[in-house]
């Protein structure tokens, strides 16, 4: 039998479970008022399992939610937690907010075709209650907890938590471990890296990054990514300024990553950019 996910202290009262459905992680900060909750998994079914992870852990009671952004494998667990630790404030940047209601977390193109689409579809859904624009404060008692819209990047709603007494960062999808950093339709890869370069200010050579998905990491592989973004920008910004085509684009770029990862990168990146940095022809 495959061992159970359970919250491990990665610094003082800060606990991450790693989940390998989505290699997606939950974490939990303590105070001496009891634990907010980032982020909550991606179904009902999931979020049961990480509720009892958390029992389990017995640190203390569940006082509030957070989720990083408005994709539905960070927050599709909201009503289970909801459900079993009571009606307690979920919080959000107010675009993210607006999201969830909007449209459910339903937008991704590829969740039809989901091996667990109907696990997903099954859920009842609770958005976010509580938003905020640039940053906002938790009081957990003893400490507090920094909610941080630092920028748009993953998506226009990204936040980032930091507990400033443990020096950790919990940075959603603007960086992650398991894989490439997703960059979708409803990404913005011109502005990501000066996104992180904020994000890289809060930090210090001894924080403890914990990424959307995949395993912990550090200063110097934030800013690894942040390099990478940044090459993905300027050869955007220089394949449009020398008129090359959108079509092309792909083709003639030296990439840092595999071309297949990058098709919405390019083509929101020439839509992004302002009319002064396009050379015509562009299609």
């Amino acid at each position: 039998m495959a061992a159970m996910p359970e919250f491990i202290e990665v610094a003082p009262r800060v606990w991450v479970a790693h989940y390998d459905w989505m290699h997606v992680n939950i974490t939990l900060v303590g105070g001496s008022d009891g634990l907010v909750m980032i982020d909550t998994h991606g179904s009902e079914q999931q979020a049961r399992v990480v509720a009892d992870d958390v029992r389990r852990l017995g640190a203390g009671p569940l006082t509030a939610l957070v989720n990083t952004h408005d994709h539905w494998d960070h927050w599709f667990g909201n009503d289970v937690m909801l459900t079993t630790y009571g009606d307690l404030p979920v919080h959000a940047t107010d675009f993210a907010l607006e999201r969830m209601v909007a449209t459910g977390g339903v937008h991704s193109e590829h969740l039809a075709e989901h091996p667990r689409a109907e696990e997903i579809h099954a859920t009842t859904l609770r958005p976010a209650t509580h938003g905020f624009s640039s940053a906002v404060a938790l009081d957990l008692g003893d400490r507090s907890v920094e909610l941080i819209h630092p920028g748009r990047g993953h998506t226009a709603g990204d936040l980032v938590v930091r507990v400033p007494d443990a020096d950790v960062i919990v940075g959603g999808d603007l960086v992650e471990e398991s894989d490439k950093p997703f960059i979708g339709d409803d990404s913005f890869p011109l502005e990501w890296p000066l996104t992180l370069d904020l994000v890289l200010g809060l930090m210090t050579d001894a924080t403890v990054v914990v990424p959307g998905h995949g395993r912990l990491i550090d200063m110097d592989y934030v800013q690894e990514q942040r390099t990478e973004l940044g090459i993905i920008a300027e050869t955007i910004r220089d394949l449009a300024g020398r008129g090359v085509p959108l079509s092309r684009a792909l083709e003639e770029g030296e990439w840092p990553w595999d071309p297949a990862l990058l098709t919405s990168a390019v083509r929101l990146g020439y839509e992004h950019l302002p009319r002064s940095q396009k050379r015509l022809p562009l299609v």
